[in-house]
């Protein structure tokens, strides 16, 4: 096992060339602004470096990428991970460079160690704030740099209002604006608008929610025949996994989204009390994460499924 620190990743870095980075499934604002971040960074420095193109990037998160994305003939020489806790997260046309990693980058207590090299830091509340070290060692960190990592920061502590936000995120976010980025369209793009579809999906969640516990736990569902009712699209389903910790009372949030007809995404969530480790939990589901936001993929009808995760969080729960 090779660990290092982000100046050691940079140093690795600094020695490579024709660099592909790869991002998660269904990538959030985390794997994609490391990506672009990173990818920046090293193109700063003369480096050819390319993203390879996820197929689930959202129109949201897709503006930080634009001009990145590899050419279908592009034969890397390097390839980096970013935010990729496991193998079960790397998208089709990606796996077939899982075993080609010469550095992934992550933050999860659930990383599965892959890559030749790896710089995981579980105490990171994002992994932008490990690339954002990484980029400082590989030299200047610009605004073009600067507003993707932003990007990574806010939205993997909720505009920072997360109990994973640390004095260090701070830090790292008040570095990023001293670059001059337009913070503020950042925070309005992902935080403070709502398209019609996106509340009508939040309306039928909040009233057809299943408490369990006591009201301590809420199981919110997003069937494909809700998204298609709203004609929702990927952008209004981003990130609402968030909409169980609004809930008074509520410490234990699992909202479960149809993939396919007998294929659910499980989204936990839970709070600072610990009541409820989210990893724990979903890690016997075949998941993994954090111990407050973790996440796996479930196979069955709707009540099977429902069943298997009140077992699990009932096996993990401590009171």
């Amino acid at each position: 096992m090779n660990r290092l620190s982000p100046q050691e990743a940079a140093a690795l870095l600094r020695r490579q060339d024709h660099i592909l980075i790869l991002t998660h499934r269904r990538p959030d604002g985390d794997t994609t602004g490391c990506a672009a971040g990173l990818c920046r960074a090293l193109r700063q420095l003369g480096k050819t470096a390319w993203l390879l193109k996820n197929p689930d990037m959202t129109s949201i998160n897709a503006v930080y990428v634009d001009g990145l994305w590899a050419p279908e003939d592009f034969s890397p020489a390097f390839v980096v991970s970013v935010d990729v806790a496991a193998r079960s997260l790397f998208f089709p046309a990606a796996e077939p460079y899982i075993d080609r990693i010469g550095l992934a980058v992550d933050h999860h207590p659930s990383f599965e160690d892959f890559g030749e090299a790896r710089c995981v830091d579980a105490s990171r509340a994002a992994c932008g704030e490990i690339v954002y070290e990484i980029c400082r060692a590989l030299g200047e960190v610009t605004p073009e740099v600067a507003l993707p990592l932003y990007a990574a920061v806010a939205t993997d502590t909720g505009c920072f209002v997360y109990a994973n936000t640390t004095a260090n995120t701070h830090q790292v976010a008040a570095a990023l604006l001293e670059t001059g980025i337009d913070y503020f369209t950042v925070n309005k793009r992902h935080f403070r608008t709502k398209s019609a579809k996106r509340l009508a999906l939040e309306a039928d969640l909040l009233s057809n929610m299943e408490f369990f516990h006591d009201g301590q736990g809420v199981f919110l569902t997003v069937p494909i025949s809700l998204m298609e009712h709203v004609q929702a699209t990927e952008d209004d389903a981003e990130d609402l996994s968030a909409l169980a910790g609004i809930i008074q009372g509520v410490d234990c949030g699992a909202v479960l989204r149809q993939l396919a007809p007998n294929t659910w995404k499980l989204s936990l969530r839970t709070g600072e009390n610990q009541r409820v480790n989210a990893t724990c939990a979903c890690q016997l589901l075949g998941g993994g994460g954090h111990a407050m936001a973790a996440g796996a993929t479930i196979d069955g009808p709707l009540p099977e499924v429902k069943a298997r995760v009140l077992e699990a969080i009932n096996q993990v729960k401590k009171f």
